[in-house]
């Protein structure tokens, strides 16, 4: 029975929100007819925004200002009335008399419609109940809105609806707006602090030939022109180890990079990858680099290096800690892979543990399981993760003193994998024996092994010097620092389901 009236009244709803629908197109008509169409206008000349005005009050008082932004509610009261204007600021109330604005004027105001983007020009004052408000001395229809804005008391919950619509998301919810201004200056902390050391902002291409770098399954498509499949990157990496080949001795860029996998809160198939290359460094090095950046993007945006979420504070300013893979294992697991010498031991280690294992996998492989399962959510506050197994390592010079391990670490923070850093593997002998190895894992169906990349190869026969590289998950970084939830919260418009799926 309830399920019965919800459907009436959605229908109901539907029935009424079509007829308001049609009356807004109306108006429309109207003004168009009257040579007020409100598509006509070119351009409005705004002086100040919302926020501004109220930390200026004192000195705009009595001012004349011009803003423009989008009714979000509206009192009329016969010869005066009320409304609010959003901005990209905020919001400010705006007393619009039929006396200041002249009659003919004031009608058109009255039938303006919430949503409608106007533009209002008059003295800033402040109310009899200290509100800090504009008395308009006209308002310029500048977008007529044929839709219906969500109810006011209510605003868009609707969590698919917000990210289908994340237009009407920015309008009807604050908070989201706020994060997406953060991320950008997030962003542009990043920049600032690389400039700082030296480093240069470089594009390389999203189209390739070998979707390398990673462990990842790419996307396919087809280069009509040439003839060719081509796939979309799944890595910065290979195209920037080839510019410190170059010359260029302090790289990164920041852009898109697709993996074609699952959708959850913490993956979507396309985000925002940073990875920077510097040449004679080792992944030391890069340690140093993440912590200061780090310390500096959370001191620059949000005026603190102590991050809060869900409850949980993580410190960015004090030292990270730094463990390698095999004492976490046995820190949190009890199991120390230093006294496991053969496959069959580490084998045996993962069913004592019930840690599933396929095949294909080998000792190192199965650290990293062991890691996976016991270790990685206890690494709350900040934490580099040290010295990989070479299986799960394509890319990393081994250590000289343990070849077993490489030089490579991952940060963690809240339990996630923020970025990801090598002392690179620069010996070319080396590389294509690993590259054979991928290959290897690739025919026995491990779709997310490289391949090898002659022109690399190439590359690093020229010669690159000892460097330091890194990846850094730019979208995890923004959720910890804007606490959102979801990946989705921090993407613009993340990647959705079909809505007929």
């Amino acid at each position: 029975m309830a399920q019965e009236n919800n459907k009436q009244q959605k229908a109901v709803q539907e029935i009424d929100e079509n007829q308001l629908r049609k009356v807004r197109r109306e108006k429309l008509a109207e003004l168009q007819a009257n040579g007020k169409n409100p598509f006509e206008i070119m351009k409005f000349d705004v002086t100040h925004h919302s926020q501004e005005i109220k930390d200026n009050f004192e000195e705009l008082e009595g001012k004349t200002v011009t803003l423009a932004g989008r009714m979000m509610s509206k009192r009329v009261m016969g010869k005066a009335s009320f409304c609010n204007i959003q901005d990209l600021q905020g919001n400010i109330q705006s007393y619009v008399a039929r006396d200041a604005i002249g009659e003919e004027s004031y009608k058109d105001f009255k039938k303006m419609d919430i949503g409608d983007i106007v533009g209002i020009t008059g003295e800033v004052f402040k109310t009899k109940t200290g509100e800090i408000s504009i008395h308009a001395a006209s308002v310029t229809l500048l977008s007529k809105s044929l839709q219906i804005l969500p109810e006011k008391f209510h605003g868009l919950t609707n969590t698919d609806l917000r990210y289908r619509q994340r237009y009407v998301d920015l309008i009807m919810n604050p908070e989201v707006k706020d994060t997406f201004i953060k991320r950008s200056r997030i962003i542009a902390a990043i920049r600032k602090y690389l400039a700082g050391e030296g480093f240069m902002e470089v594009e390389t291409p999203m189209l390739v030939a070998n979707a390398g770098g990673a462990a990842a399954r790419p996307f396919e498509t087809h280069f009509n022109a040439l003839d060719e499949d081509l796939k979309l990157r799944i890595s910065l990496e290979l195209y920037l180890k080839r510019l410190i080949v170059g010359g260029l001795e302090r790289v990164y860029e920041i852009g898109r990079v697709f993996r074609n996998e699952g959708l959850d809160t913490r993956h979507n198939p396309e985000f925002t990858l940073m990875e920077l290359y510097q040449a004679y460094t080792d992944y030391n090095g890069m340690m140093d680099l993440t912590e200061n950046l780090y310390r500096f993007v959370a001191q620059e945006v949000l005026g603190t290096t102590k991050i809060v979420y869900k409850g949980i504070e993580m410190d960015l300013g004090k030292p990270f800690e730094r463990i390698t893979m095999v004492d976490a294992v046995k820190k949190y697991a009890g199991v120390d892979f230093n006294e496991i010498h053969t496959l069959e031991e580490a084998r045996a280690a993962a069913k004592e543990h019930h840690i599933e294992y396929e095949e294909r996998h080998l000792k190192g492989d199965i650290l990293n399981l062991f890691f996976e399962e016991f270790v990685e959510d206890h690494l709350v506050q900040p934490t580099f993760l040290m010295d990989h197994p070479v299986e799960i390592s394509p890319l990393t010079k081994k250590k000289p003193e343990n070849p077993e391990y490489v030089e490579r670490f991952e940060f963690f923070m809240n339990g996630w994998e923020m970025a990801n850093a090598y002392s690179e593997l620069n010996d070319p002998i080396d590389q294509r024996e690993r590259f054979k190895a991928q290959e290897a894992l690739l025919a026995q169906g491990d779709e997310e092994a490289n391949t090898t990349d002659e022109d690399f190869l190439n590359a690093l026969e020229i010669g690159m010097p000892p460097t330091g590289g890194i990846g850094f998950g730019i979208d995890r970084m923004c959720m910890l620092l804007t606490g959102a939830e979801a990946i989705r919260d921090v993407l613009l418009f993340p990647t959705m389901k079909p809505i007929d799926k």
